[in-house]
């Protein structure tokens, strides 16, 4: 399994950007998840969208930020509204099974202007 992230760039504070996350190999029910690491601080998680397709997100997304999937492109996504500075970081795709092992791809990186 290889995840590919993109969609990352420069956006002025208030903005928009959607991520993509594109799997290859057969991971259609997997767990997906987002998570972002900024510089000199820890990875933390965004949120995931389960193989049900349940989504959850962690606190500091407030309702900006939506998960959402495409199975026919093996694709996740990460629609970003309102975004701050502190949104700035490595954002990191990930894909998992219970059990099986973590796959990890490359990030991209989203940078926020004030």
């Amino acid at each position: 399994v290889q995840l590919q992230a993109s969609g990352g760039g420069l956006v002025q504070a208030g903005g928009s950007l959607r991520l993509s996350c594109t799997a290859s190999g057969r991971t259609l029910s997997y767990t997906k998840a987002w998570y972002r690491q900024a510089p000199g601080k820890e990875r933390e998680r965004v949120g995931g969208i389960m193989n049900s397709g349940r989504v959850n997100y962690s606190d500091f997304v407030k309702g900006r930020f939506t998960i959402s999937r495409d199975n026919t492109k093996n694709t996740v996504y990460l629609q970003m509204n309102s975004l701050s500075p502190d949104d700035t970081a490595v954002y990191i795709c990930k894909a998992w099974m219970a059990t099986g092992p973590d796959y990890w791809g490359r990030g991209t990186q989203v940078t926020v202007s004030s």
